[in-house]
């Protein structure tokens, strides 16, 4: 049998080393306390979510009385999701709560009660792990001022870099001004802003086959990225720093049709922004949840390596959870891969690369 040559051989062996020894962060991942409070109880009303350990490592997530979903305990346990992620050498989880504990339909107090515990609860895991963790916080955005006051909690308190917030609020678009005073003070305070995708438009129509997941999610981003561009809050706000989950939805795979829509009926799509919107294609971060590399391929070349970060939905079955195994294989350049692993995610978050070596 004839071997592979010496060079070709040296070169294979410098590819896996680089690839085992980068930077591996992890930017789309979600957590949430053991020990949630029975918040229902607590304030009177209201279907909050709580866990019941009915078998060991395992819960059920309940929503007011009915079941929700089981999870694991890498939906809890830092140390157990640490040991998960060094199996595929990535060493920095970037986390935030799940969806469905946003509580925007509480009332205004409770929700700014329940976005408080969740922060603290987050901020102490970022505190005690901070080689191993990157904490992002939420808001209660059914109530402006509210929003704005723990967003700044979050900055100068707890110490966090970013935020994560629905695709819309109670059916709300992002594009409504009452959410401005949150954008300036984001932009003010430098803050980075993650939105994921929640009550998915159509549920109640499409609940079979798990359509909302797989049909309403990508919309809901592209609603969110068109509300946000349409309305002109990337003009007004020119310094934000958005991140956009599962590689956009189906915003970048629709945006022949968006921008077509923009040139042929301004009188309906340009009507407060006048910039076409492919002109913002690399002016926000998507994460690489594509689970495709000929669409990845794609993303990258319509936003570029800078702007797109390696992530997961950790620890959910609809993520990646082999955490950028696809991504190492698609023969990309070392630049592209390390700007995918980390770098394009601590642009985002506006933070040093040193500080997790």
């Amino acid at each position: 049998m004839v071997g592979f040559p010496r060079a070709f051989v040296h070169a294979i062996s410098l590819k896996f080393s680089f690839l085992c020894s980068m930077l591996k962060i992890d930017m789309h991942s979600h957590i949430l306390p053991k020990n949630l409070p029975r918040w229902a109880d607590k304030f009177g009303y209201g279907d909050f979510i709580y866990l019941d350990f009915h078998k060991k490592n395992y819960a059920r997530m309940m929503k007011g009385n009915e079941f929700f979903r089981e999870i694991f305990i890498n939906c809890w346990d830092p140390e157990y999701r640490i040991k998960e992620y060094e199996r595929f050498e990535t060493q920095v989880q970037v986390v935030c709560t799940i969806p469905v504990l946003f509580s925007y339909w509480a009332k205004p107090k409770d929700g700014l009660e329940v976005a408080q515990f969740l922060n603290d609860d987050i901020a102490n895991l970022q505190q005690k792990y901070p080689k191993n963790y990157i904490a992002l916080g939420t808001l209660p955005m059914q109530d402006t001022e509210f929003a704005v006051q723990e967003l700044e909690r979050c900055k100068t308190v707890l110490n966090l870099p970013g935020i994560q917030i629905g695709s819309n609020i109670n059916d709300i678009n992002l594009s409504d001004e009452r959410f401005f005073p949150i954008y300036e003070a984001a932009e003010r305070l430098g803050m980075a802003i993650m939105i994921h995708p929640w009550n998915m438009m159509g549920f109640n129509s499409m609940e079979k086959y798990w359509l909302p997941w797989l049909v309403g999610m990508p919309a809901e981003t592209s609603r969110a990225i068109c509300s946000l561009i349409f309305s002109g809050v990337l003009e007004k706000f020119p310094k934000l720093r958005f991140c956009f989950s599962h590689a956009s939805g189906s915003f970048l795979s629709t945006i022949g049709r968006v921008e077509h829509g923009f040139n042929c009926r301004p009188d309906l799509v340009a009507i407060d922004n006048p910039v076409n919107p492919r002109e913002y294609l690399g002016k926000f971060w998507v994460d690489s949840i594509t689970h495709d590399d000929k669409m990845l391929n794609y993303v990258l070349d319509l936003q570029g390596s800078n702007r797109v970060c390696l992530g997961t939905d950790y620890p959910f079955p609809l993520g990646d959870l082999e955490i950028g195994k696809f991504i190492s294989e698609m023969g990309l350049s070392e630049e592209t891969v390390d700007d995918i692993f980390c770098n394009s995610t601590l642009s985002w978050l506006n933070l040093d690369k040193a500080q997790f070596l």
